[in-house]
C-alpha cells in the first residue's frame, strides 16, 4: 500500500502505537519489552522524557542496523529516523492525556495494561499494512533473522528476552537492587501484543479484500 494513503496509515498506526505504549505507562505496571529500557531510563535520569528516551534508543537500533547490513542498507530505511521522532511525540502526548486518569485500584491498572497491549497491537498492524517502512525495532529484528538465517517470530522472541532482562539489570542497578518499571504489565504485552497484531491484522484483511 504505497503513496499518500501509504503514509496516512503510517501516520496513524504510529499515534495508536504511541497511546499504547502511554497507556501502558500509566498503568503502573511495566511499559512493552521494547520500551521497557527507555521507561527505566526514564524513571532514572528524567530530564529526558519517555518519548524522547524511545527516540533515542530506535536511533541506536537503526545505527545498528546500519552496521549489520552495510552497503544493504537502503536509503528508503532512513524513513525510520522522522517515524522514530514522530512515535516519541505521539507517545509523550499520551502520557500527557492519560495522566489525569485514576489508577489507585490494581483492577483499573490492569485494564489500562490490557487496552494499551491492544491498542499498540492496533497500531503495529496498521504501520505493518502501509507497506512503507517498520518502526525500528521490528526492522533490526528483521535485519538479525536474515543475517543468522533464523525465523523471524524466534528471534522476536529472544528480542524481546533480551530488552526485558536489560531493562531489568539496569533497574537492579540504578535502584539500589529493586525492580522499577518492568512488572506483570511488561510480561503481558510480551505475549498479549503478538495476539493483538494477528487479530486486527485478519480484521484488516477482511476490510479490505472483503473476506
Amino acid at each position: 500500500m504505497k503513496g499518500l494513503k501509504g503514509y496516512i496509515i503510517l501516520i496513524v498506526g504510529t499515534f495508536f502505537m504511541g497511546l499504547g505504549i502511554a497507556l501502558t505507562k500509566c498503568s503502573e505496571l511495566g511499559v512493552s519489552t521494547i520500551s521497557s529500557v527507555p521507561n527505566v531510563l526514564s524513571i532514572r535520569f528524567t530530564f529526558m522524557t519517555l518519548g524522547t528516551w524511545s527516540a533515542v534508543f530506535n536511533m541506536l537500533m537503526i545505527l545498528t542496523q546500519v552496521l549489520l547490513l552495510g552497503k544493504e542498507f537502503k536509503p528508503s530505511y532512513l524513513l525510520q529516523i522522522p517515524l522514530s521522532i514522530i512515535f516519541g511525540w505521539f507517545t509523550d502526548f499520551g502520557v500527557w492525556i492519560f495522566s489525569y486518569i485514576p489508577v489507585n485500584m490494581y483492577f483499573i491498572k490492569i485494564i489500562l495494561s490490557v487496552a494499551g497491549v491492544a491498542l499498540l497491537g492496533f497500531g503495529i498492524s496498521l504501520t505493518a499494512v502501509s507497506g512503507i517502512v517498520m518502526n525500528p525495532a521490528e526492522a533490526l529484528v528483521k535485519v538479525i533473522a536474515d543475517k543468522l538465517g533464523k525465523d523471524f517470530g524466534n528471534t522476536k522472541i529472544v528480542f524481546d528476552i533480551v530488552f526485558v532482562a536489560m531493562a531489568t539489570i539496569l533497574s537492579l542497578v540504578f535502584f539500589n537492587f529493586r525492580i522499577v518499571g518492568v512488572r506483570e504489565g511488561t510480561i503481558i504485552a510480551m505475549f498479549g501484543t503478538g495476539v493483538c497484531v494477528k487479530f486486527f491484522m485478519k480484521l484488516i484483511k477482511r476490510r479490505n479484500y472483503g473476506a
